[in-house]
């Protein structure tokens, strides 16, 4: 079987390995409850809903005394 004659340079290995390092946008749903965008098969993080029910409890964000 032939052995490579030269080394392969780390710009054309680079090019090879280009395809499959590609990042994917990450698909986003509306909630249905809020309308804000969350990742599918997961818990809103903003009011805090799954499949229609309540999962978790959202506290309100603290507001800070003015000084």
């Amino acid at each position: 079987m032939p052995q490579p004659k030269k080394r392969h340079t780390a710009s054309r290995q680079g090019k090879r390995r280009a395809n499959w390092l590609k990042l994917k946008t990450r698909s986003l749903r509306a909630c249905p409850q809020c309308g804000k965008k969350v990742l599918p098969h997961a818990v809103c993080p903003s009011c805090g809903t799954y499949k229609g029910r309540q999962v978790i409890k959202i506290k309100p964000p603290k507001k800070k005394a003015k000084e």
